[in-house]
């Protein structure tokens, strides 16, 4: 259910990125609006999916295991009246202080490209804050186990992004990132609207209180300030990321994000559902006696599910990518020479795809522990090494080996891809000595890997036989790429791989007359 959601929503997010390109390009206006979208990302990954997912759902989930309805309600309502307290100082706050955060987040920026990211800086600091209370609601619902609202719960703010610009077209790319915007506060809101029903129904009348905080909640305010300083660590990353990107030529802030779009659709579709799915569980067996075991048994399963899907996902990005590029983005103001461009950023990033998913696997099995403060730690070395590498390849590397400094882009998201590995390591070692034995299988990756690269060989003969065109090819390719991956993993043996063809079996299968579909189909 959360896979289905989030791949609802990443899907949505797609053809919003491509609505963007057609209108803005790889324009000055498109940086202006790339960097200025990072405003609401970092509220909601700072405050909601991160700080507030590690320190809120793991108490919330608790109670809710052992029935004790009345504190999980009041610990929902404390928790609530406490984030929109926050929320308020921060919205108010970010909106006067945008030059100031246009300055921090984009120092390359000068002129018309400022002015405009300044206006939309002040545009996205509401909505950001609606996507935080957006947050909340998904951390109860995933506590009673209601995933698909709450993870598709974004496709109305994409489509809210998406009507507003087709509505409301524009040939000014300035006009049209403004319009874009006021469609994501819209958006913003109407995320809320259609999870609270659903809030209600599950949690009952909910009282915003503060009054009523009791242990539980000082439990939450414990473990929140480890995971918001993890979390604002790992943004700061971010934030280096597009200011390093604002001192390259233009365009390279959008082609960033273009890129992220689709490195992290795998990102979220397996790696977050994985995690997301596995924490209220971990959670609620906390205090079981064989928990260490019980985790060891379910971080290895979670490993094994992520080497499936994760590494034919980066051999397809790698291979492939440049026809997806093409084919989602190639429209409009979004030139050849762009999805080219945008291709190999995101080939430096999709080789940190596997350390990347592992690792919120993993920071899921020490929130459900309680521990907020090694995930920081590792997140503290995990940008530190990012910026350092990521400074040094996108402003002198291009130079050193005789290339346009735009491709520098490409050298930042490299980095981002070692420092992921580096913080997976520090994980795993730290969580070793309190868990269960994690089966890690070199063999099953040696197989997946070999049968990856027969699949992409394949894929790119298919890409080849359809000729030009990037949405045929895009097509062609990573459907027979699909097919000979799944068809060789299983013939391997690899049980993964003919549970999913089992399952597509079974969704064809004949029901007999007057009857059912056979039971072990």
């Amino acid at each position: 259910m959360v896979g289905a959601g989030i791949l609802a929503s990443r899907l949505a997010g797609l053809v919003r990125q491509r609505v963007l390109a057609h209108y803005l390009g790889l324009s000055g206006s498109a940086d202006a609006f790339a960097a200025a979208f990072r405003i609401p990302n970092f509220l909601q990954n700072l405050l909601g999916e991160g700080a507030l997912s590690a320190s809120f759902i793991p108490v919330y989930a608790r109670l809710v295991a052992e029935k004790d309805e009345e504190a999980a309600r009041r610990v929902a309502g404390a928790v609530g009246a406490l984030l929109a307290l926050v929320l308020s100082v921060l919205v108010v706050g970010g909106m006067l202080a945008s030059p100031l955060l246009v300055d921090v987040i984009a120092p390359g920026f000068a002129g018309g490209r400022r002015d405009l990211a300044v206006s939309l800086v002040r545009l996205f600091f509401p909505g950001a804050g609606l996507l935080v209370v957006s947050a909340w609601c998904l951390g109860i619902l995933n506590s009673h186990h209601r995933f698909l609202l709450s993870y598709s719960a974004p496709v109305v703010w994409n489509v809210a992004i998406i009507g507003a610009l087709v509505l409301w077209p524009s040939g000014d790319p300035a006009r049209a990132a403004m319009i874009a915007a006021w469609g994501a506060v819209v958006g913003s809101a109407l995320q809320v609207l259609v999870q609270w029903p659903a809030v209600r129904r599950s949690a009952g009348a909910i009282r915003f209180r503060i009054r009523d905080a009791g242990p539980e909640v000082t439990e939450v305010a414990r473990t929140f300030g480890p995971a918001l300083l993890g979390r604002g660590v790992i943004q700061i990353s971010a934030w280096v990321d597009t200011l390093l990107a604002s001192l390259l030529p233009v365009g390279a802030v959008m082609a960033m994000m273009n890129a992220q779009t689709l490195y992290l659709l795998p990102v979220s579709l397996f790696g977050m559902s994985i995690a997301a799915a596995e924490l209220p569980s971990m959670a609620a067996d906390r205090n079981r006696a064989d928990q260490a075991d019980a985790l060891g048994e379910r971080l290895t399963a979670g490993w094994q599910r992520l080497l499936l899907v994760i590494i034919p996902s980066t051999v397809l990005l790698l291979g492939l990518g440049g026809d997806l590029v093409a084919a989602l983005f190639q429209t409009g103001a979004f030139r050849a020479t762009d999805a080219a461009y945008v291709w190999m950023i995101l080939a430096g990033a999709s080789l940190g795809l596997l350390p990347a998913t592992a690792g919120r696997l993993w920071a899921s099995a020490f929130y459900a522990r309680g521990d907020t403060r090694t995930p920081l730690r590792s997140a503290v070395i995990r940008v530190g090494t990012g910026i350092t590498l990521g400074y040094v390849g996108a402003v002198f590397l291009p130079g050193w080996v005789g290339l346009d400094p735009k491709w520098g882009a490409a050298f930042l998201a490299g980095a981002g891809a070692v420092a992921a590995w580096i913080e997976f390591g520090v994980l795993r070692r730290r969580l070793a000595p309190v868990i269960g034995h994690v089966v890690w299988n070199p063999g099953l990756v040696l197989r997946l890997t070999l049968v990856a690269a027969v699949a992409l060989l394949v894929a790119r003969g298919g890409a080849v036989l359809v000729g030009p065109g990037a949405w045929p090819r895009a097509l062609v390719g990573s459907g027979v790429f699909g097919v000979v991956y799944l068809g060789l993993a299983s013939l391997l043996g690899v049980r993964g791989a003919r549970d999913i063809l089992a399952a597509v079996g079974s969704a064809f299968q004949r029901r007999p007359p007057g009857g059912s579909a056979p039971r072990d189909g």
